[in-house]
């Protein structure tokens, strides 16, 4: 017995036709003919599916296109379906009675697996599921993150003992990206901090007729923190997203594969020579960040307050002290081994992507500030156990 459906002709267009039998036991044929196009109907399922059922212990579909006349991908979609539908039931298909060119496309169409968790349906996720997924994150993130930063201790040593493989052309290329490069927007910055703090203390000490302490104002909060804050805040936004971006890039470029490859070590060639640039380079940035708060703040002393350029330079001079030199210093130093870790960090766990770059170098940004203003607190409660 045979299924056949037919549609209703058209005008010199032979449509398609789809055929159902089952020759033996155990086997259904499906005997396709006419013109197969996405401008026809295509004949449905319904009488294989029937077929199916009714056959009961069938364990293989077979083909027969001798009489197709053409076919596009109306035919294919159709094909998959079957597909599909013999997945469904168990059963096997033999595509060997179809044209050559559908063959390759089915085969190319079954060689990956239909993803399923692609969220399409997925019930929402529970409250308590969503913070163990989180608090699971975070542990392994705190890992990964120790973890390099052991690796990056353990690069220093090598450097120490003259063994760490890094160029000294890329060190003094980077020396000049990190330093030379970021004077202007320091400067800019230093100075309008400088000038804000005179402004706002400016209106103040007016009230008490003490002016002149605006010198000392701007001259302790600048020197001891101010300006060590201020320059690593703008490296983390400047350096270190540049940082995490190259590195990132390199990653999706698979160049760090290529260095493990060679038996280079990525945290020796590429960590290192960055952490020493900004080692080297924060600290005397923030000098020149101090300079120019001061300065900001003379203008303001100079500008509002009519307080001489010598005289304020005097009261400065008495309220700074080498332990608020050494202090900022220190803090200075600090940052620039946090931004430097922080953007080299998000770089090497950067995916394989172009998105995953840009995700890379604005987590390492994060990271670096949120590092900076957690080692200032820490530092402060520190120097006000000890007294300095």
């Amino acid at each position: 017995m045979t299924h056949k459906q037919r549609e209703k002709p058209a005008s010199g267009v032979a449509l398609p036709v789809l055929e159902v039998s089952q020759p033996n036991a155990g086997v259904v044929s499906v005997r396709l003919s006419g013109g197969w196009s996405l401008g026809q109907a295509v004949p449905d399922l319904a009488d294989l599916k029937g077929r199916l059922s009714d056959a009961g212990g069938a364990e293989q579909i077979t083909f027969d296109s001798a009489g197709l006349s053409g076919w596009d991908s109306s035919l294919l979609s159709l094909l998959m379906d079957i597909h599909q539908l013999a997945i469904a039931n168990s059963i096997r298909v033999d595509p060997s009675g179809l044209p050559e060119g559908v063959v390759h496309l089915m085969a190319i169409a079954t060689a990956v697996p239909e993803k399923k968790d692609t969220g399409r349906g997925k019930s929402k996720e529970g409250f308590f599921s969503a913070v163990g997924q989180k608090t699971a994150d975070f542990f392994k993130a705190a890992v990964d993150m120790l973890d390099f930063i052991g690796e990056a201790v353990a690069a220093l040593g090598k450097l120490l003992v003259g063994k760490a493989c890094f160029r000294s052309s890329d060190l003094v290329l980077l020396l000049k990206q990190v330093g030379a490069d970021a004077l202007p927007i320091v400067s800019l910055i230093s100075l309008l901090v400088g000038l804000i703090l005179a402004f706002v203390g400016a209106i103040q000490l007016k009230m008490f007729g003490a002016q002149i302490y605006v010198a000392n104002l701007v001259g302790i909060a600048m020197v001891r923190v101010m300006g060590a804050v201020m320059t690593g805040v703008i490296m983390a936004g400047r350096t270190g997203a540049a940082f995490a971006a190259q590195l990132g890039t390199m990653q999706v470029n698979q160049e760090i594969d290529a260095l493990k490859t060679l038996g280079i070590s990525p945290m020796e060639f590429l960590v290192l020579p960055r952490m020493l640039a900004l080692c080297i380079m924060m600290p005397l940035l923030c000098l020149y960040a101090n300079l120019m708060g001061v300065l900001g703040g003379m203008i303001v002393g100079v500008g509002m307050l009519d307080i001489s350029v010598v005289q304020y330079y005097k009261q400065t001079q008495a309220a700074l002290g080498l332990n608020n030199l050494w202090i900022g210093l220190f803090h200075s130093a600090v940052f620039g081994v946090l931004v430097a870790l922080s953007g080299c960090l998000r770089g090497i766990q950067c995916g394989r992507s172009a998105s995953a770059v840009g995700l890379a170098a604005t987590s390492a940004v994060v990271t670096g500030i949120v590092s900076i203003v957690v080692a200032t607190a820490i530092i402060t409660v520190c120097c006000n156990v000890l007294g300095i």
